[in-house]
């Protein structure tokens, strides 16, 4: 009796679970396909804004980009992905460190965005082009800054008036900030001696 009654409630599951399945059939039926029809509507379907594809330097109308060379997005991008060479260029303020090549391998990032997220600038951006497949790996090692680097502007009379004027002040401070320190040094000095023979112990044994 009991395996008579197992079997129908094994038939009356199955009959429910196929009747759920034709549900869902059925509804995929009358459902408006979205199928892409790749490459045929890659103009017209680009893909997802959010979707990361390929990282970029950004640039302006004017072909410049606003990446300082810090090596911050080098340093936190955890697969080696992007590797910079720089340069020391001389300029008013002193030393600075201009970007020579960004060297980005497409091959080894894992779109973490860590790159562009930590960057103080925001000169980094992912785009959304999917198409990436080459026949080798070398290709996908890329050189993001694809435009020649501009030279430093030449400084103009007023901007070296104004550095040696700022060169001037920052001396003068220093060697005010010096005779103070020497002058304190000085008081305190004499303020030790007057106070020596006032402290120093007396001998009273005869």
């Amino acid at each position: 009796m009991g395996s008579v009654k197992d079997y129908f409630s094994s038939l009356g599951t199955g009959i429910a679970s196929l009747i759920k399945g034709m549900q869902v059939t059925g509804k995929e039926l009358v459902t408006r396909k979205i199928t892409e029809e790749y490459p045929d509507n890659r103009l017209d379907s680009p893909a997802a804004p959010r979707f990361r594809a390929e990282l970029r330097l950004i640039y302006d109308a004017e072909g410049n980009h606003k990446c300082i060379a810090c090596g911050t997005c080098e340093r936190n991008c955890p697969n080696g992905t992007i590797k910079l060479e720089t340069r020391m260029v001389d300029t008013l303020t002193g030393k600075k460190k201009k970007l020579d090549r960004y060297l980005y391998d497409l091959g080894s990032c894992m779109f973490c965005s860590l790159c562009a997220t930590t960057c103080p600038t925001n000169a980094l951006e992912f785009s959304n082009d999917f198409e990436q497949a080459v026949f080798t790996r070398d290709k996908l090692v890329k050189q993001l800054n694809y435009l020649p680097e501009k030279e430093e502007p030449a400084p103009t009379p007023e901007q070296i008036a104004a550095a040696e004027a700022a060169r001037q002040a920052k001396i003068e401070a220093a060697k005010a900030a010096a005779a103070k320190a020497k002058a304190a040094r000085e008081a305190a000095a004499k303020a030790a001696e007057g106070a020596a023979p006032a402290d120093a112990p007396t001998n009273t044994e005869k």
